[in-house]
């Protein structure tokens, strides 16, 4: 059975046919414009999810770039600080070997015990050193000091370590432990400098000083090493990082971002199309009655 066609249904039907590729046109020129694949997410549903987690990605990946500078940041004040603490128990070591000396008169004792007593103070100070307002050596806590009192001890409770997050699956810690490395109150290293010095004052012998600060000594050295060792943690992971970044932008520009040859080339295409359909519907719309009668 024949289906009749009238006028109507053929200017319709090219209409309809000239609307589409005008509509296919303008979205190219759009494409062509902002070299943007997707202008709307209904343009490409799967690219469009693509291109969100792609963008998710991107923002976790920052976030772990900015954390692992901020540990950084906190590793290089722990190791400068420690530094400072190696120096001054260098001092303390030196002084103890001199201090040893059978021949030394009293008034050469009295002055090694208040160069010590110095030198305390100092090694108090960097225990108490800070990072952004925060101490380096007492966690997450939020005391003024990290160690106050004589002889001189954490303050509070034990706190959490200060850790970052430095990628999906790894956190780094970027604070000190400063029990582990300087003591607490009796038998810490300020204790041990306090007694000897209280010792040479007294005439004593402080041989049996010298084990303690060599103990001293190492802790803060051991310290220092594990500061080194996260540093080195660190910075494999910035490397990583941004190895990651580039990797992701790849993808995301892969995903989001059109070739300005291709889309060029589409673009002259859709232009014929066009033409073509603009020639076809004039001719489908230009037959009248009257063209008939003549």
């Amino acid at each position: 059975m024949l289906n009749r066609v009238t006028n109507l249904t053929m200017s319709a039907n090219a209409q309809r046919t000239l609307q589409t590729q005008q509509s296919k046109l303008a979205e190219l020129q759009e494409k062509a414009t902002t070299l943007n694949k997707i202008s709307r997410p209904s343009d490409d549903p799967a690219a469009t999810a693509q291109a969100l987690e792609t963008r998710s990605l991107l923002a976790a990946n920052a976030q772990y770039g900015r954390n692992i500078d901020d540990g950084n940041t906190w590793l290089t004040a722990a190791d400068s600080a420690l530094e400072q603490a190696t120096n001054v128990m260098h001092k303390i070591k030196d002084l103890t070997v001199l201090a040893g000396n059978g021949s030394l008169p009293q008034s050469g004792k009295d002055a090694i015990a208040n160069e010590l007593d110095s030198l305390n103070k100092d090694l108090v100070s960097i225990a108490n050193s800070k990072h952004l307002g925060r101490n380096i050596f007492a966690g997450s806590s939020d005391a003024a000091s990290a160690f106050t009192g004589a002889p001189p001890a954490l303050d509070g409770l034990p706190k959490s370590p200060v850790e970052r997050r430095i990628s999906a699956t790894e956190t780094v810690r970027v604070d000190a432990d400063g029990k582990t490395i300087f003591g607490s109150g009796n038998g810490s290293v300020f204790d041990t400098v306090k007694k000897m010095a209280d010792d040479l004052r007294a005439g004593a012998d402080v041989a049996p000083w010298i084990g303690q600060v060599d103990t001293a000594f190492k802790n803060i050295v051991n310290g220092r090493s594990e500061i080194g060792t996260r540093q080195a943690q660190l910075e494999r992971a910035g490397n990583v990082n941004t190895e990651l970044e580039a990797s992701l932008d790849a993808q995301k520009t892969g995903i989001e971002k059109a070739d300005l040859g291709s889309v060029i080339m589409d673009l002259k295409l859709q232009e014929t199309n066009y033409q073509v359909a603009l020639a076809a519907t004039a001719r489908v719309l230009q037959p009248t009655l009257m063209d008939f009668l003549r």
